[in-house]
């Protein structure tokens, strides 16, 4: 890609990770109607956090994919279909692709995590073999896409995050945390309450997305432009 890495919201990650996902544990339904996009980012099992999605913030976010050719429609059928362009737009091999779509998908996990997620789409001969492909995304010359997140206290691996929505809270945090009473609060802090807070910024951001293609159609039927 020539142009520098968009940051994408919530709703476009998971998007993006659905159809990955999607492309390699359902071939025969691939790519997929907006119905079953939808159905797949609403999830309630391998996702973090769960959504609730409607069709017009899914449909926002294809849209503001396609615009950065991560997204590509086909007319098939009685319905549009999608599919990602994930490797071509990156140039990264189908390995990386699937572990920044568990990423994308159930959010920060360890290699030994990532290996086990990815099994029913890559099977990685071994965690080495997933840190060696990991490393590569870290150290990509064209941009990082994944970091390697400081060790929580009492863990025996560090967790990967991906950073196709920006660098995750917890590296932007640094390694010892931004203070011991934000430290105190994080640790308090559940992960019920996180993916709570994740789910209601991802239906703001769809609601904007929407009421900015609302507005854009609107205009454009009266013409007149929407600039401001």
């Amino acid at each position: 890609m020539t142009q520098a890495l968009p940051i994408l919201s919530l709703v476009e990650t998971r998007v993006l990770g659905v159809l990955a996902e999607k492309q390699r544990t359902v071939p025969d339904s691939y790519p997929l109607t907006l119905n079953s996009l939808v159905s797949g980012c609403n999830q309630k099992t391998s996702r973090n956090p769960v959504l609730e999605l409607s069709e017009a913030q899914v449909q926002a976010a294809i849209d503001s994919l396609k615009g950065y050719s991560l997204v590509a429609e086909t007319s098939g059928g009685r319905a549009f279909r999608y599919e990602h362009n994930i490797d071509r737009v990156l140039r990264i091999p189908s390995q990386s692709v699937i572990l920044l779509t568990v990423l994308m998908l159930r959010g920060p996990q360890t290699a030994g995590e990532l290996r086990i997620a990815c099994d029913r789409m890559h099977n990685f001969a071994d965690i080495s073999s997933v840190e060696g492909f990991l490393d590569e995304l870290a150290e990509r010359p064209a941009g990082a896409l994944v970091v390697k997140l400081a060790r929580l206290p009492g863990a025996r691996e560090s967790r990967w995050a991906h950073l196709l929505s920006g660098a995750p809270a917890e590296e932007l945090a640094g390694p010892g945390g931004a203070s011991a009473e934000g430290a105190h609060a994080s640790h308090d802090a559940s992960f019920g309450e996180v993916a709570a807070l994740r789910a209601n910024v991802a239906r703001l951001e769809a609601e904007l997305a929407s009421l900015k293609a609302l507005v854009g159609r609107v205009c454009s039927e009266l013409g007149i432009s929407d600039a401001a």
